[in-house]
């Protein structure tokens, strides 16, 4: 069934349904595939004979964020406001789905892809998959709600402060990556988790889903609006537009040799051109 030209989604095998994203180059997503992408995934939960879901991504890397390209070419607050609330609905829609939601990640996954695997129920990563936060580079701020789900406290905060990102080894080591797989044995890794989990009984499955939700220490919707008003701010001072300025500029001077994760590392071919990550705004902010 198809969603829209970037969200489709399939059923693999009985019980799974495979959420997939598809925005060439690098999955940075624009306002409507936010919305899509919710919609997508509550749809897949509701459905009666779905017990699990896998949410996977084609290309080169899982997630680069919020399209800054829309961002920049829309006058006024429009993109801003309506990236913010759709990458909300997204990162919620991943955390209420009525079934477990398993993140099939693929190369990086950056800004809004975080704030979807930090849903997710499990994650299955590529060994080359990277995860990171670059939105102070980005004149944005957000997900770090999701980003402390991944790792310790201390290491959230300088990975945060930082711009750096982490490997999926790494996240591994923490225990918040279930499996690290060669890159072309992802999917089919996620999807045999995905048939355990669906083996189960599929109304014990919700009721277990509603239980963990419900005994969760931090409300995560709460949590993730509060830091998309600084976004929002960070927008309203002027700072944002110039830091994604600088960045569209570096970019064009540089090519893909732009940082990807911080001052000083470099970009390699493979590397997001749009990461994005005003896919963490607030109310009124590309998050």
């Amino acid at each position: 069934m198809g969603v829209s030209t970037s969200v489709t989604v399939s059923r693999p095998q009985d019980g799974t349904a495979l959420v997939t994203v598809d925005r060439p180059p690098v999955n940075a997503l624009p306002v409507q595939d936010w919305f899509d992408l919710a919609d997508a995934v509550r749809a897949a939960g509701r459905d009666p004979g779905v017990r699990c879901v896998v949410l996977a991504a084609a290309g080169r890397g899982f997630n680069a964020g919020v399209d800054i390209k829309e961002m920049r070419r829309t006058p006024g607050h429009a993109a801003l406001l309506g990236a913010n609330r759709g990458c909300y609905e997204a990162f919620a829609a991943v955390y209420d789905c009525e079934v477990p939601v398993v993140a099939a990640v693929r190369g990086h996954c950056l800004g809004g892809g975080i704030g979807l695997v930090g849903n997710a129920d499990a994650i299955v990563a590529s060994d080359d998959a990277t995860f990171g936060l670059p939105e102070l580079d980005r004149g944005a701020l957000g997900a770090a709600t999701h980003l402390a789900r991944l790792v310790p406290p201390h290491l959230m905060r300088t990975l945060y402060y930082t711009s750096r990102t982490v490997t999926a080894a790494e996240l591994h080591r923490h225990g918040s990556v279930w499996s690290v797989v060669p890159r072309d044995e992802v999917l089919a890794t996620a999807l045999a988790l995905a048939g355990e989990i669906a083996a189960k009984d599929g109304y014990l499955l919700r009721l277990a889903k509603a239980a963990i939700n419900g005994i969760d220490p931090v409300d995560v919707h709460r949590s993730y609006r509060f830091e998309q008003g600084f976004t929002f701010e960070a927008n309203l001072s002027g700072v944002a537009d110039r830091h994604r300025d600088a960045f569209a500029r570096n970019r064009e001077n540089r090519g893909n040799s732009t940082p990807a994760d911080g001052p000083e590392r470099e970009r390699s071919e493979d590397t997001p051109e749009t990461d994005a990550p005003e896919t963490n705004a607030p109310e009124g902010n590309p998050s």
